[in-house]
């Protein structure tokens, strides 16, 4: 059975490419899902790649991945800084998570400094636009290779 790596998306992520490309590019999800399938390929890992703007639908699925996945990549988006919710559902999983911001979160506005998920996550990217979700998933793919 192929192992398969959760990446979980927070509010107003469905509108990647489109909102503020200024600060999150003109990538879309679709191509998130591309390059993450691409890099879980090399590992012989597969990917679910799910958005939600409902705190209580991303927490399910957190929920359904300590049953399905043998990893998570996550950014929570807004949630990041709010969430206590999704901070306790994380540490029900017992796998790696990666916890994933395009932007360089700490050169923005001081209240998205603090991330609740930090507490949680085996490693953190922020700055590398899109690209810091195919290093999240190569670094699970390494860690799940060992």
């Amino acid at each position: 059975m192929t192992k398969t790596i959760y990446i979980l998306n927070g509010p107003n992520l469905n509108l990647l490419g489109k909102r503020q490309p200024e600060i999150y590019g003109h990538d879309t999800l679709d191509d998130v899902e591309r390059n993450c399938a691409a890099v879980a390929a090399e590992f012989g890992l597969s990917i679910r790649l799910l958005q939600s703007n409902w705190e209580g639908q991303i927490i399910d699925w957190i929920h359904e991945a300590r049953e399905n996945a043998a990893g998570i990549v996550i950014n929570p988006a807004a949630f990041t800084h709010t969430s206590v919710a999704i901070l306790d559902a994380l540490n029900t999983f017992d796998g790696p998570v990666v916890e994933v911001h395009i932007s360089q979160v700490h050169k923005r506005e001081a209240f998205r400094h603090h991330s609740y998920v930090s507490q949680r996550a085996d490693a953190v990217m922020a700055g590398f636009g899109i690209d810091g979700y195919a290093l999240a998933t190569r670094h699970l793919g390494g860690l799940l290779a060992g």
